[in-house]
């Protein structure tokens, strides 16, 4: 019997997938537990196997095509028999995905929709309202032609957003208040005089302007460069978005993976809107070099997890920021949102690029616990199993680059967080002690916080007290 291959959905938050690569052609034999194919969404990677064994009878969506989840992607079973049911277009829609109830909040989202919006999930039905809305490419639909409730529409003209590009989470593919809201924090963003202009065009335009802005000159510059019309990659000619290449120099063009579009979009959205200013201090290691030390010792006596240096710094952080609510937080606009608990982005080099794995609620776990759960993260982050519901809804980061050596770095934020921690390496400094100079271990400690959200004596005070609880650690740990 025929059966379809189904695009899994990985987490709640997941609404479409990218097929990669295909592992199997079509009218290839399978076996049951042959990977079939890859896929990714905007966070990580992953592989689907067969379910079932039999004859790759059909592939519905090529590599690189972005599919809705509990979609058919293909069909396996035996020569001749029909699949006419499984087409994409004959299959009914997933059912309604509910969150856990028991599941963190996720950080972004908004709980009230516009009045209009909310009338309208009302009159479906109590099922609409559970609907899990579809993720949807940008609009190419002129402005007037969008399903918008009124509230959205003079939202969006106030701040020069381009509605065409905001993802509907109203009944019946209607963009609300909330769904410009997000547009507002991701973009696109035009300024006044070149918004008539911009409307217009079919594609996204990068903006320059302040806050990342579309400018009139980032439109004509756009448009001469489309003039140019020149192929990439064509030595001595003129390459998209690049220099002249002089015809002797060789190279090669490499595609961003869409990980690392994802990432590129962020660092350059969260510098361009945000105020990012960094703190630095140190702090004198040997506390926590020897509380770590005897951990170590005892560790199987007492059944304990590995736990490092990066682990003790994590605790100390999520135990210091409760007494700190506006690096706690996310800055909306004209809202800053403040969360009871830390729930700690944990920054992870893996092969993909950067991800930042939440480590929930870090302020109420037992050290032996935080180790724990954060190994756990950074292992899935790094072998690209992580669920997509784990990469999402931060409070406030720590990055570590002192395995690699920086004594010093500034951290970029992770919007809309409004402060990033970086650790760094472990370094002897000199100071004095009863009228001797001694050497002892210090750590560097930098600190980026949004300025339009938290000013720099509170941020000083957090690293101040940071400082305190890490040179002081088994006091911390009896709090």
């Amino acid at each position: 019997m025929a059966t379809p291959i189904i695009m899994p959905r990985q987490g709640i938050s997941v609404e479409t997938c990218i097929i990669t690569e295909w592992h199997k052609k079509k009218g290839d034999r399978v076996e049951a537990g042959d990977i079939l194919f890859s896929y990714e969404t905007d966070k990580a990677s992953f592989e689907e196997e067969a379910k079932e064994s039999g004859v790759l009878l059909e592939i519905f969506f090529d590599a690189d095509q972005e599919v809705p989840v509990l979609t058919p992607v293909g069909v396996i079973g035996e020569p001749g028999e029909d699949i006419t049911p499984f087409l994409p277009e004959n299959m009914a829609p997933g059912p309604a995905v509910e969150a856990a109830p028991d599941a963190p909040a996720v950080a972004g989202t908004d709980a009230d929709a516009d009045t209009a919006g909310g009338a309208a999930d009302a009159a479906a039905g109590p099922d609409a309202a559970e609907q899990v809305p579809p993720v949807q490419e940008a609009q190419t639909l002129a402005a007037e032609e969008l399903k918008i409730s009124p509230r959205a529409r003079n939202l969006a003209g106030k701040h020069h957003v381009d509605v065409r590009y905001a993802v509907p989470t109203g009944p019946e593919g209607r963009i609300i208040e909330r769904d410009i809201h997000k547009l507002i924090e991701t973009g696109p963003k035009v300024t006044a005089a070149a918004e008539a202009e911009y409307t217009a065009l079919a594609q996204p335009v990068a903006g320059t302007g302040i806050g990342g802005r579309v400018t009139t000159k980032d439109l004509h510059q756009a448009a001469a460069g489309a003039a140019v019309g020149a192929t990439a990659g064509t030595p001595g000619e003129v390459t998209a978005g690049g220099p002249q290449i002089p015809a002797a120099i060789e190279y090669q063009d490499q595609p961003l993976s869409n990980i690392r579009k994802l990432i590129a979009k962020a660092m350059h959205q969260s510098l361009a809107n945000s105020a990012q200013l960094t703190l630095n201090t140190s702090f004198d290691a040997t506390a926590i070099l020897e509380y770590r030390k005897q951990l170590k010792a005892a560790q199987e006596e007492l059944g304990l997890e590995n736990i490092t240096i990066n682990d003790l710094v994590l605790f100390a952080v999520a135990r210091t920021l409760v007494n700190y609510p506006a690096l706690n937080a996310h800055f909306l606009d004209n809202t800053l949102r403040v969360f009871k608990n830390v729930h700690l982005g944990i920054a992870v080099d893996t092969d993909r690029g950067l991800m930042v794995p939440t480590l929930f609620d870090a302020n109420l776990k037992s050290l032996n616990q935080l180790a724990q759960q954060a190994k756990r993260l950074i292992s899935q982050a790094k072998a690209g199993s992580i669920n997509p519901d784990e990469l999402q809804g931060g409070t406030f980061t720590v990055t570590n680059l002192g395995t690699l050596g920086i004594e010093s770095f500034t951290p970029i934020l992770n919007p809309p967080q409004t402060g990033i921690l970086g650790a760094c390496a472990i370094e002897y400094k000199v100071k004095p002690v009863n009228g001797e100079y001694v050497h002892y271990p210090a750590m560097t400690l930098s600190l980026t916080i949004d300025h339009r959200a938290v000013d720099g004596a509170p941020a000083a005070r957090f690293l101040q007290e940071l400082k305190q609880n890490l040179e002081n650690f088994p006091l911390l740990l009896a709090k």
